[in-house]
């Protein structure tokens, strides 16, 4: 695995396939589709048109930025492509998708969502951890959704299962405004430094 060091031209964006049930979910995918545009760093995505997938991606559209989408083949008719793309890669299985939106990202932002998106979330953190991949990783906070799972990596550590030399390198971000400065922050940090200072969690 290869680090694009320095450069943000893909972002990765992992969040949910509905909209969840707090107004401030879609509020905040909006706000990072729109943000990703004026900055001109295209999404990569997982293809779909529905829930927070749908709202990021379509603002990325409505402001002017570019968008790609990766989707199994299964899952076409059960989440519903977004056709509008710039670029929609149709693969054979999640594995395939997911080796993709990696290859083809330049750091990750996890927004609300399932399962799914935790399980893809989780595996870049893993990734990290295990020191295949530098790429920028924040999970964006909205109103404390992941706060359990802020938690959960607390009681690893508390129990020893997050060890020294193995700690979990990303940030933390409060609302979809502060995830690019972060980005950007930690892709600087890696220009300067072999090895980024993080630490287990940092919250802005």
């Amino acid at each position: 695995m290869t680090q694009n060091r320095g450069k943000l031209e893909n972002v990765c964006v992992y969040c949910g396939s509905g909209a969840g049930r707090n107004p401030a979910f879609a509020e905040a995918a909006r706000a990072l589709g729109q943000a990703l545009a004026e900055a001109e760093t295209q999404l990569v995505y997982g293809g779909g048109d529905l829930g927070l997938m749908g709202f990021v991606a379509r603002s990325v559209l409505e402001h002017g930025g570019r968008v790609t989408g990766i989707m199994p083949e299964f899952l076409h008719d059960r989440e519903r492509m977004l056709v509008d793309v710039h670029e929609l890669v149709v693969v054979d299985t999640m594995h395939e998708r997911k080796h993709l939106m990696y290859e083809k990202s330049d750091a990750f932002v996890a927004l609300p969502g399932g399962i799914g998106t935790l399980e893809e979330f989780v595996e870049q953190l893993t990734w990290s951890q295990l020191g295949q991949h530098k790429k920028p990783i924040v999970l964006v906070n909205i109103h404390g959704f992941w706060d359990p799972l802020l938690e959960l990596f607390d009681r690893m550590m508390e129990h020893n299962f997050i060890r020294s030399g193995f700690e979990l390198k990303m940030c933390v971000a409060d609302s979809a405004k502060d995830v690019l400065p972060v980005i950007h922050r930690l892709l600087a940090e890696l220009e300067e430094e072999p090895q980024p200072k993080y630490r287990v969690v940092e919250k802005l």
